[in-house]
């Protein structure tokens, strides 16, 4: 498999990378070429996994129909932003560059570059649970940073872009917006060098990540069961933190891929069923406006959180209902 993946890489290096970086006189960045067609590839092929996957789930037994699914669009322009197009590249170069310079300065300084493996010396020789290990940290990181998003309104501003889709699906992953894609970037590549993930194994990562985190987005009727839910995030379990939240409920279910943060920290709620998604407090750019219309309203609403005096504690969102344009459209007082 891995074989497929470098041979494709390969053939995306020498027949497209190295002649535009030759045309363009970039050639100073012919040794990140292969890592740049390696990282394009994964892309490519977890968008097509996905899709040919969570597809036929949300076919067959959805949680919800739509006579009208434009909105969706939109989320499929995020992911191939996200995944296959330029973000991917400058996502590979950056977090390369930052770990040959960190290590670079600690090897100039007589210090060792931190590995996971030197802090756990059983895992040496031992590269699948090294990898698992390496998924764990990466999903613990995950849930602290998105608990995080939910609890600033600044953050949240940006955040809400994301739970503002009323017709959430498997493409509904990566409607993030730039600033928060930014900050959940440095907060990944700040975990992955403390651990000293390989650069290689970086896209691997990743691949694996959000394909799960897709899944768990799917518009499907599917739990994993008591155990299984236990064990990995369904879309059932997931759903529920997107769900519209009244009657002093609050949020929930924050993990990425596993459910164990959730169980530990006592934010998982396994109880909800398929609830409707969305965020009524949202201005209604951020569900069915194009791209750029949400990109330029999320902004406003984190510069009003910035510049704006708190409002009254919430249970929950905190802050959306103060920023501009976010009508309180749920029917509650």
């Amino acid at each position: 498999m891995l074989n497929a993946f470098d041979l494709a890489a390969g053939w995306v290096q020498e027949t497209l990378i190295l002649p535009l970086l030759y045309a363009l006189d970039l050639m100073q960045w012919e040794d990140l070429a292969f890592g740049w067609a390696l990282f394009a590839v994964y892309g490519a092929v977890q968008v097509v996994l996905t899709f040919a996957i969570c597809l036929p789930l949300e076919r067959w037994r959805p949680v919800e129909r739509w006579p009208d699914s434009k909105a969706v669009i939109v989320d499929v322009i995020y992911t191939v932003i996200s995944r296959v197009g330029i973000l991917p590249v400058i996502t590979f170069v950056l977090f390369y560059q930052i770990q040959v310079a960190m290590n670079g300065f600690l090897t100039d300084h007589g210090w060792v570059p931190p590995t996971l493996e030197r802090l756990l010396p059983f895992l040496f020789g031992h590269q699948v649970l090294t990898f698992l290990c390496y998924v764990i940290i990466l999903d613990f990181s995950e849930y602290c940073r998105h608990w995080l998003s939910h609890r600033f309104r600044w953050w949240y501003a940006l955040h809400a872009l994301h739970h503002a889709q009323r017709q959430m699906t498997f493409w509904s992953d990566d409607r993030n917006h730039l600033l928060d894609e930014v900050i959940a970037f440095l907060w990944f590549t700040a975990v992955a060098l403390l651990i000293g993930i390989p650069p290689m194994q970086f896209p691997l990562l990743v691949l694996v990540l959000r394909f799960l985190e897709s899944l768990s987005h799917a518009n499907v009727r599917l739990s994993f069961g008591w155990l299984g839910e236990r064990l990995l995030i369904s879309p059932r379990f997931h759903r529920a933190h997107h769900g519209i939240l009244g009657a002093g409920q609050r949020s929930c279910n924050y993990g990425a891929i596993l459910p164990w943060w959730d169980m530990i920290f006592r934010t998982a709620d396994f109880s909800r069923e398929y609830v409707a998604t969305g965020d009524p407090h949202a201005p209604e750019a951020l569900a069915t406006g194009g791209y750029l219309a949400q990109q330029a309203v999320g902004l406003r609403g984190l510069v009003a959180a910035l510049t704006r005096p708190k409002s009254p504690k919430r249970v929950w969102p905190i802050g959306p209902s103060a920023l501009p344009g976010h009508e309180d459209r749920s029917g509650a007082d």
